[in-house]
């Protein structure tokens, strides 16, 4: 099986991690874009190198979807460590195993410390569990490679502090950019849910008091859904199996096809069965999901689960994500609700493409602006970050005439991310051990020599990508934090997106006219680039 372009530079960039001396490395890939199909292939090479691979899961659907795949694409066989079943003794170099089961001490201790040479940790934001870092612990010498689906900001941290690297990025924008996933349309329905008395329980809100509070509005929602998924293929996400059930009736009162299933159907796999061959046109559940299955045709997607966690939030939403041309599915159409809520961490059709808090929030305003109508959320999430860019220049406008007042003699890290528009570092959050540590003094002295006020930079990884950006920019010809801070200083914009010599030619120019603007150029309207 030939592997994409972007799997082939996963599974390259994985293997140079563990070349380059790195033990535990991180693979982020969406739902969708084939994270089983990558693991398989490094797997093949791991084997053909003579290592000896266990592919870990927490759940029995992802231990036989990486069997099966590994068998489809590689040819190779595996043994299973699950409940009776074990591998010891066998001659298969590769095992799937249940997290569980290797878990007890007993089953641990029976496998010797170097027994394994590699560990694929599927669905890896669980890893951190002290189930998980038990057996990772017990085979502390093995190479890891953690796999995941677009991690929220915590969990990055969290998983930072166990694997040393991020092998590996694709990002849901760019697999719907390029085709590998279908594009989405949120649509905000005017439905005003008041989730005022929902608490908190580990992290998240709390399960039963969702149920409660959305329990007078199923009727409203069902009613909505009339509106706009009458001839959709639709999953809907719910907090609880009776609030599933009682919704799934409701939709059938309504001129739906409705089925549910839960973790105790006993019919389970019929039901999926009967709505992948459109017996139902939706599919209600309590939370069953959202790992481990797989629809491509599903083209609507409901979530009745409010959550903070954007991992999870993705999972929902990556049900749908999947490409179905022959079923004339040509986009996913996600409904979003007005939960009324005091905090501003619940997750929204935002949460899926925004890398920065203050551009998702805008764009979650913009779109309940929007209520009623599917907006594309990569059109949205680009006039988000216009209106935000907007609203940063106002406000730096303002913190510029103050440095003037000051008369520094160095560029502000802010100014300098705002003219090149860099929005890998205006939205970088730290997520590793040696990115939060504060900036080094070498660092300091060299961002000071390149033009770079060094004192509002609190993080080395931040102070380590401007420094790596001051070096490409270089090599690239492009213009110097000194002739930005002069220039910007004179009211010309976006200095930074300027060539070397354009931005020189200029100053030259300036400077013969007795430092003063040619009265032929207009700053604010002068392009440079």
């Amino acid at each position: 099986m030939e592997l994409r372009p972007y799997q082939q530079e996963a599974k390259d960039a994985i293997f140079e991690q563990w070349d380059s001396g790195v033990l535990k490395t991180l693979l982020v890939l969406p739902t969708g874009c084939g994270k089983t199909v990558v693991f398989a292939k490094v797997t093949e090479d791991c084997v053909r190198q003579g290592s000896r691979v266990l592919i870990l899961a927490h759940r029995g659907e992802l231990l036989d979807q990486a069997a099966d795949k590994l068998k489809k694409t590689t040819g190779l066989g595996c043994a299973v460590e699950k409940a009776e079943s074990s591998c010891q003794g066998t001659w298969f170099r590769v095992v799937v195993g249940s997290v569980q089961t290797l878990m007890r001490e007993k089953r641990l201790n029976s496998f010797a410390s170097d027994y394994f040479d590699t560990i694929i940790i599927d669905e890896a934001h669980h890893c951190i569990s002290d189930s998980y870092q038990r057996v990772l612990q017990h085979f502390s010498g093995a190479h890891v490679l953690g796999v995941t689906a677009t991690p929220d900001r915590g969990d990055m941290k969290n998983l930072g502090a166990y694997f040393e690297s991020l092998a590996y990025e694709y990002t849901l924008p760019k697999a719907i950019k390029e085709g590998y996933l279908s594009p989405i349309k949120a649509l905000t329905i005017p439905l005003k849910i008041d989730m005022g008395g929902v608490s908190v329980q580990a992290g998240d809100f709390k399960a039963s008091d969702i149920g409660t509070a959305l329990d007078p509005y199923l009727q409203g929602i069902a009613e909505e859904m009339k509106n706009y998924c009458q001839d959709k293929k639709t999953v809907v996400f719910l907090p609880l199996v009776k609030t599933s059930q009682k919704f799934r009736d409701l939709l059938n009162e309504n001129g739906f096809r409705a089925a549910e299933v839960n973790g105790d159907s006993q019919d389970r796999a019929e039901i999926l069965k009967d709505f992948d061959s459109g017996k139902y046109n939706v599919l209600c559940n309590s939370m069953l999901l959202t790992e481990g299955w797989d629809c491509p045709s599903v083209d609507c997607i409901v979530v009745l689960r409010p959550t903070k966690v954007r991992s999870l939030y993705c999972q929902m939403v990556g049900r749908g994500t999947r490409l179905s041309p022959e079923t004339g599915k040509d986009h996913l159409l996600l409904l979003d609700f007005l939960w009324h809520i005091e905090r501003h961490e619940l997750c929204h059709p935002a949460s899926l493409i925004c890398e920065s808090t203050e551009v998702a929030q805008k764009m979650t305003e913009n779109l309940e602006k929007e209520a009623g109508r599917p907006v594309d959320i990569e059109m949205a999430e680009k006039k988000a970050s216009e209106d935000v860019v907007a609203q940063r220049e106002e406000a730096l406008a303002k913190q510029l005439a103050e440095m003037k007042r000051r008369k520094k003699k160095l560029v502000d890290p802010l100014q300098f991310e705002m003219s090149i528009q860099a929005e890998d570092l205006s939205s970088y959050v730290p997520s590793f051990g040696w990115e939060m540590e504060p900036p080094s003094d070498k660092q300091k002295k060299r961002l000071e020599k390149l033009g770079i006020l060094p004192d509002q930079i609190d993080n080395a990884g931040k102070a380590s990508k401007i420094l790596d950006h001051l070096e490409k920019r270089e090599k690239e010809g492009l213009s110097t934090p000194k002739q930005i801070r002069y220039l910007e200083g004179k009211g010309f914009r976006h200095v930074g997106t300027w060539q070397f010599e354009t931005a020189k030619n200029l100053i030259d120019r300036i400077a013969g006219n007795g430092w003063r603007i040619p009265e032929d150029i207009v700053p604010q309207e002068y392009k440079g680039a």
